[in-house]
């Protein structure tokens, strides 16, 4: 039997490198958080936990602070990707905006990341350690995102026309938040009902 050549694979390059070892670290960070709060989340003990040297991750992001910003930015990116895998867009405004929140709500369950990101939330309220703009502005552009969808449920007319679309995304939004804090609270919450009671919510408020 004749034997096929195997192609070596393609180096990567710097770049690429740099990006993977990058998203690493703030996947080891985002870990650290979630299991130990904010604190545990060390420049050096993101390094370690990533598998780098210890001073990479000071070298990628110069201070905790620094981590932190990057850190949001990356969770942010992770949403819209988990959005975009359900496909969402696709479907039509009512359906995509009760698609979005039943993909939120399904992925509250179990997920380091989220559970990071709103450990940094509280911290940050609770003693200022990260600029109010860092979350403001995550939180201003899912506000924005699902205020699309709501406004293209209206054009499709199958989205109350007299329904505030800036006020509707600014609800669903918070209602978002509530859960995602009551989470917090009570890990063994169980979403399913849940996500039943808000499907069935947003239907029956916003159906024209």
């Amino acid at each position: 039997m004749a034997r096929v050549a195997l192609q070596p694979r393609p180096r990567r390059t710097q770049a690429e490198r740099s990006r993977d070892s990058e998203r690493s670290l703030l996947q080891a960070a985002a870990e650290l958080i979630a299991e130990g709060g904010v604190n545990a989340a060390t420049l050096e003990a993101v390094g370690l936990r990533a598998g780098y040297s210890r001073g990479l991750a000071t070298q990628k992001f110069g201070s905790k602070q620094g981590l932190v910003e990057a850190l949001v930015a990356y969770l942010r990116e992770r949403s819209e990707q988990a959005m975009q895998e359900q496909a969402i867009d696709a479907l039509p405004g009512l359906d995509a905006v009760t698609a979005y929140v039943d993909a939120y709500l399904t992925n509250l369950n179990g997920n380091p990341e989220l559970r990071a990101y709103f450990i940094l939330l509280s911290g940050a309220v609770a003693d200022g350690t990260a600029p109010a703009s860092v979350f403001a502005d995550t939180h201003r552009w899912a506000e924005r995102r699902i205020e699309g969808l709501i406004r293209r449920g209206q054009a499709e007319g199958a989205i109350r026309a007299d329904l505030n679309a800036n006020a509707a995304a600014l609800m669903v939004g918070s209602l978002l938040l509530g859960l995602s804090t009551q989470m917090q609270i009570d890990p063994a919450m169980d979403v399913a009902p849940i996500r039943q009671t808000v499907r069935a919510a947003l239907r029956a408020a916003f159906r024209s």
